[in-house]
Parts: C-alpha cells; structure tokens; sequence
C-alpha cells in the first residue's frame, strides 16, 4: 500500500469517527421515538411505532413551551441583530486606535457566563422598576421581557462578528458615489449597504434563533411565567421522560437538514446560473441564457427532494399502521416471563425451606442421641440447671444432713460441708 493509499484510508477513517462522535447521540435519539417503550431506548427493540408523535402534539407544556421559544427567539433576533449591525458599523467607523478597546468590550458579553447574565438582568430590571414606582405586573417585570433582554445582552456579540465579516468587504467608494449622487445618507444606508449586508443580515438572524432557541442558563432566571422549550423539557427530565421527547429531538433534526438543503440547494443553483453566465458569448447574452435544472448536477436538491418524498411516505405509512397487535403480544409475552421468573422464585424458596428443614431434623436427632453431658463442675453443682429453684429433690435423697440440720442454703449447696471434696463413690 502507497503512501496516498494510506492517508486516504487514515482521512476516511477519521471522517468516520468524528462523524459518529458528532451524529451518533442524535441517531440513537431518534431511533428511540419510533420504539414502543415508555422509557427511550434503542435495544432491546419491541414495536415500531408512531404514537409518541401524537403523544407529543397532546403535551400542553411542551407545545406551551415551544410557542414561548418562538416569541422570545424572534424578539431576540430583532433585538440582537440591530444591536450587532450597529456595533458592527461603529467598528469599522471609529477612530483606529480606539478599535481593539471597543471591539474587546464588546465581545466582553460572550465571555461571561450565562447564570451570571441571567442574574444580572433580573436583579437591574428589578431595581429599575421599582425606582419608576411600577407594580410587580408591569412590562419591565414580564417573563418574555426579561428572557429576550438577557439573551440579546450575548447574542448580539455573535451577530456583530458575522455582520463585521461582511463589513470588511465593503467597498465605502459605493456609499461615497451614491452620496455624490444626490443620495442622504438614509438612502445610501437602505439601498446601497443595506443590500450588500443583507446575506449577513440573514445568517446573523439564523445564528441568534437558534442560541435564543437553546439557551437554558440564562433563561432560567428571567423566564417568569412563560417557560421556554428548554425549561419545560428539564422540568420534565427531573421527573422522568418518555420517548415524546425523543420524537421532538427528530423533528427538530429533520427540521434543520430540511432547512439546509434547501439552502445549498439554493447556493448550489446561483453558482451555477453565474458559472453559465460567465461562461456565454455576447451573442448568447443578447438573447437567452439556458437556466440549469433545480436538481441538474446539484446533490443538495437532489437530497432534499429524497427527504421530502421519505418524510411523505413515512406519514403515509404512519396514518395507516396500528402498533396495537404488536403492544399486546409484548406485553403478553412479559407477562409470561413474569410469571415464570415467579415461579422459579417460589421453587428456589420452597427447595431452601426444605433443604434447612432436613438440615435442622439430622442436628435435632444428634442432639437426641448423643450423652448427657455431666454438670458435676467441681463447684458442688452451683451452675447445674434448677439448682437454685428447689427442682432437684428427685435426684438427692435428702437436703438434710446426719443430724438432721438442714443444709440447704438456696446457692446448690455448695456452701455445704465436704461440698468441694471428691465424691468416693
């Protein structure tokens, strides 16, 4: 094997892992929504199903807390967005040795932490209200309010780098020459910048959705009486979740792919329209160029059409299957193997019960058959059993001695005479 050989296989290699360190977790997630137990998982599988999608659609706080993501995600877009393109303009147009201070305070927010942002917020927009004298209902103390001005408070930093990327290749000549033109500057600003920023505009605006849509330590603090989609769902995790969640994981995964392909398939079909532009003669301009195909030499359309026709037929399928045959028979089949794993608990039981039973019967009869053992101590049958309740008259003939004095003293008479001495007989 060459030396490229062995790169190549190393490359494809690393591909592999990267790829299956990256998208394993959200595969298996998605797997889990079409298994029929209630808690996720993947092995062992049981019925393919496609209740937890209904399941999903029937949960209040979820749907609840997705609509809340939306308003505050859009709110934050608007908010962050401005901010980063005015941030952004005063950049490029501040004095040069004040640059690197004022690019650093405003990256500042990115490096802060989320809890401490989302404590801030409230705790100013706190005190604020209560120095306009405003009750604990007004707009300064709402949930949405808060939640989209702390994020914003970090997220218009990540639109004001994408925005500044743009800006370096602004050509300032094209504002210069349309104000020569007559133009204000409100109107070189809209038709003349504005359309060069806009593809920023648009990937700053994408950007600050989706950090608004999955923040969390943030939002944990200011979200108030309208939770988010990432609130309600660790809410949820705390007490246990079903596969529900699981189904939201895919949509929203089918969602983004679907979403970028048609993006590249987008990008894909302007490149070409401009390669075939470049490409005609003057002749061919003046009259009309051949616009290529939507799904023409473009992998992206032809991925998105493949997606969009597996996602109908799956529907399709899902309107006309019933998992229900499959349920039963599962769980009839656990409750077999319930009862059987009874059974053998209950015979391994009564096989030990026996088996203690016999052991204690062989200990009962040596203990019947073996020799009394003898309580003559030496200590004149102190410690012999009853010796101190009078029980053994049988064994003795007489607690009288020779002259017919008692000798009993209630200690086994071992206070009597000759008690210690040796017994001739």
């Amino acid at each position: 094997m060459t030396t490229d050989k062995i790169i190549r296989v190393s490359i494809w290699v690393y591909l592999g892992i990267f790829f299956a360190y990256l998208l394993g977790p959200l595969i298996i997630m998605s797997v889990t929504a079409f298994n029929s137990p209630s808690f996720p998982r993947m092995t062992p599988w049981e019925c393919l199903t496609f209740n937890w999608f209904g399941e999903l659609f029937r949960d209040e706080r979820i749907l609840n807390g997705i609509w809340n993501s939306i308003l505050v995600g859009f709110g934050t877009v608007i908010l962050s967005v401005s901010m980063g393109l005015a941030g952004a303009l005063m950049l490029t147009q501040i004095w040069p040795k004040l640059r690197a201070t004022y690019y650093t305070i405003i990256i500042a927010p990115i490096l802060i932490p989320g809890v401490v942002i989302g404590i801030s917020t409230l705790v100013f927009w706190d005190r604020i209200n209560r120095m306009l004298g405003l009750g604990a209902d007004s707009f300064l103390s709402n949930g949405l309010f808060l939640t989209i001005i702390g994020q914003s408070t970090f997220i218009a930093s990540y639109c004001m780098l994408v925005l500044v990327a743009r800006l370096q290749r602004y050509d300032i000549a094209l504002t210069e020459a349309a104000l020569d033109l007559g133009a204000t500057h409100a109107q070189a600003f809209r038709k003349v910048l504005m359309p060069f920023m806009m593809p920023a505009l648009l990937s700053a605006s994408v950007l600050a959705f989706l950090a608004s849509f999955e923040n969390y330590n943030t939002t944990t603090f200011t979200f108030g009486e309208y939770p988010t989609l990432t609130i309600e769902l660790a809410q949820k995790v705390r007490y246990g979740i079903t596969p529900a969640i699981s189904a939201l994981a895919f949509m929203i995964v089918a969602l983004t792919v679907f979403f970028a392909l048609i993006n590249e398939a987008n990008i894909k079909r302007k490149k070409m329209i401009a390669d075939a532009r470049k490409d005609a003669t003057v002749g061919e301009l003046a009259g009309k160029i051949e616009v290529p195909g939507i799904i023409s030499r473009n992998p992206a359309a032809i991925a998105l059409i493949v997606l969009v026709i597996g996602v109908v037929s799956v529907t399709a399928s899902a309107m006309a299957y019933s998992p229900d045959q499959c349920i039963a028979n599962v769980q009839e089949q656990k409750r077999l193997e319930t009862e059987k794993r009874i059974q053998e608990l209950r015979d391994r039981r009564a096989k030990e019960a026996a088996e203690k039973a016999a052991a204690e019967g062989a200990e009962g009869g040596a203990t019947q058959t073996a020799p009394k053992p003898s309580n003559n101590s030496g200590f004149g049958g102190v410690f012999a059993p009853n010796t101190l309740n009078n029980e053994g008259a049988d064994e003795g003939a007489s607690d009288e001695g020779a002259d017919g004095t008692s000798n009993n003293s209630g200690f086994g008479n071992v206070f009597a005479p000759n008690s210690l001495g040796t017994d001739d007989n």
